[in-house]
């Protein structure tokens, strides 16, 4: 397996080494690629080093069996042809292609056959915010179908890279130390902060964050189901949270809702209220599952039903979901 990492220098590009290492996924070669900014850096996989080459519009992807590419929408729409044009699948990370028709929008809980149909080499990573919510969405639709999606997230600066967590940190320090705090990565002050903006906003006032959960959710669910979100940015370093009301055509009880979740993979219920037993963001750092508690009926709706989540931006939110799009295709045998 001849495998290619895109924007290896970058958040996401670090956790896609961490990820194939742990998973032992079947690297034979593997190839690194980044900005002239990068370039030259070396990194170390399973004892050996590597080195970042310049990402090129050239035959360097020749050969390619997979690549996971992490550099950016303009990157990836640039380089797209580059990339698969010698038979690399390219699984991709940003927005560029994700609601273009003839490209798949894949979570491997929830349509992980979509992978299999790509005419054109390109498989689309979903929103973070979105994977996490549609990995427990997911089993309650087979229970019974969800018409209406109401959600508020509380996401990490993890969302915006490796330099926001720093400035969020350093943010800390300087409001701690009676310093000047300096804004670069987020639109004010997060630090002791929240930021009700994540993306810019559209014509309808919702971000770009917001109404990629409304359109992502229809494309993986294969559902003409309606999701309102509110996208919260909130100081802490890495994992995301949703609080989540949704409408199902039935009433469907927390029990089955509970029964269901335990069942499903890429999930683990921690739902004690009554022993202070809740997901929080500190214990889905650096874990691969989404975290799912505080399940309960909505007072305001007989065929509602709240509950809270929190998963790993950039694991489950980008990296991990796109190896195990990888290894997806490996099992049904369109990967050698």
């Amino acid at each position: 397996m001849r495998v290619a990492i895109v924007g290896a220098s970058g958040a996401v590009g670090q956790e896609f080494l961490r990820v194939l290492a742990e998973r032992n996924f079947p690297v034979d070669e593997l190839l690194l690629f980044g900005s002239p900014n990068s370039a030259g850096r070396t990194y170390t996989f399973k004892g050996r080093d590597y080195e970042v080459k310049l990402l090129q519009e050239n035959d360097d992807f020749r050969g390619v069996d997979v690549a996971f590419v992490s550099a950016g929408g303009s990157a990836s729409k640039r380089y797209a042809e580059t990339i698969t044009k010698h038979g690399a699948v390219m699984i991709d990370n940003s927005s560029a292609f994700r609601m273009e028709d003839d490209v798949p929008l894949v979570v491997p809980e929830c349509n992980a056959e979509d992978a299999l149909t790509r005419p054109r080499g390109i498989i689309a990573n979903p929103n973070c915010t979105t994977i996490i919510m549609v990995v427990a969405l997911k089993p309650i639709q087979a229970l019974s179908p969800i018409k209406r999606i109401r959600v508020s997230t509380y996401q990490a600066a993890s969302g915006a890279g490796a330099a926001a967590m720093q400035e969020l940190q350093e943010q800390c320090r300087q409001v701690l130390d009676g310093e000047e705090v300096k804004v670069d990565k987020f639109p004010h002050q997060l630090a002791f902060n929240m930021i009700p903006q994540v993306d810019v906003f559209t014509d309808n006032d919702y971000t770009k964050e917001e109404m990629k959960m409304y359109y992502e959710t229809r494309k993986i669910l294969h559902s003409d189901v309606k999701t309102s979100a509110s996208c919260v940015r909130v100081p802490s370093l890495r994992s995301h949270s949703e609080n989540i009301w949704i409408e199902t055509e039935a009433p469907v009880s927390v029990e089955a809702v509970r029964s269901a979740l335990s069942a499903a993979p890429g999930i683990t219920l921690v739902d004690d209220p009554a022993h202070g037993r809740y997901p929080m963001p500190l214990e889905s750092a650096g874990r691969d599952d989404v975290y799912v508690g505080r399940i309960r009926q909505d007072l305001a709706d007989p065929c509602g039903l709240t509950l809270w989540l929190t998963g790993d931006q950039i694991r489950k939110g980008a990296a991990l979901n796109a190896v195990q799009i990888a290894e997806y295709l490996i099992k049904v045998g369109q990967l050698k």
